[in-house]
């Protein structure tokens, strides 16, 4: 066992719990952007864990986390843009 890949994965998982627990109490929405950071985050570093101890499904469910929260963040992007 990697301790420091357990830390990683265990700090990632809370940025993703947290990311939604924010969104049901409401303190965020799906339009803030520390959503869509916080979720990526978490990704980034479950994936970095996956290094020292890899999971292929995990591994998948991370590029399409990855993937999602980049989709999110070019969104907003574009759609701050338009309002300018």
């Amino acid at each position: 066992m990697n301790i420091f890949a357990e830390i990683l994965g265990v700090i990632g998982s809370i940025c993703i719990v947290y990311s939604y627990f924010a969104i049901e109490k409401g303190w965020m929405n799906r339009d803030d952007l520390r959503y869509y950071v916080i979720n990526l985050a978490g990704a980034i570093l479950l994936t970095i864990s996956l290094i020292f101890n890899f999971n292929l499904g995990s591994f998948m469910i991370e590029m399409f986390w990855i993937w999602i929260s980049v989709a999110g963040l070019i969104r907003l992007q574009r759609e701050k843009k338009s309002r300018l």
